[in-house]
């Protein structure tokens, strides 16, 4: 597992296969689902699948991705954050999903800041991205907080549904 970033009370390090049953639990938290989507991820054998197309294949296409939370005191898996390249997007998105035991400690806002201190420092990303559905109101606070401004609502794709497009500048 290699670490991208420390924070006080978080690790944050890119995902490997070894975290694909971590996977099937939190793409079918019934939160994840309603505001982010349905993933088809199933079993440990989707995970896998989920894990090479999107945060692995990504992490060797653009040198970022989506990224596992740990807790630092006990390397207990919590959620992922990360950078999200999207089609249809100019710039890169910041994205989170943390297990409902822990969102409301922080976790989520502790790890986008240093993800998005990451996109600037080290990667050289100027303007960055957050897409939220409109109903999702604690991801709307977490963007605003991290000083992201809404610019409008968008669809990632003909069929899909509305969702809010904010934006930062470094």
């Amino acid at each position: 597992m290699m670490t991208v970033l420390q924070t006080e009370r978080l690790t944050i390090s890119e995902l490997t296969f070894d975290d694909a049953e971590f996977i099937v639990e939190l793409l079918n938290d019934d939160a994840f689902i309603r505001y982010i989507g349905d993933k088809g991820v199933r079993n440990v054998a989707d995970a896998r699948e989920y894990l090479r197309n999107g945060p692995i294949g990504s992490y060797e296409k653009y040198g970022f991705g989506l990224y596992l939370v740990c807790r630092r005191a006990d390397k207990l898996r919590i959620g992922m954050c990360g950078l999200v390249r999207r089609d249809g997007l100019d710039d890169p998105d910041v994205g989170f999903a943390f297990l409902p035991e822990y969102r409301m400690n922080g976790y989520a806002f502790e790890s986008t800041a240093a993800v998005i201190d990451h996109a600037r420092r080290n990667l050289g990303i100027k303007r960055l991205l957050g897409i939220c559905n409109p109903e999702n109101h604690g991801s709307i606070r977490l963007l605003e907080k991290a000083g992201f401004v809404f610019e409008r609502r968008t669809r990632l794709s003909p069929e899909a549904d509305e969702v809010n497009l904010y934006a930062s500048q470094a």
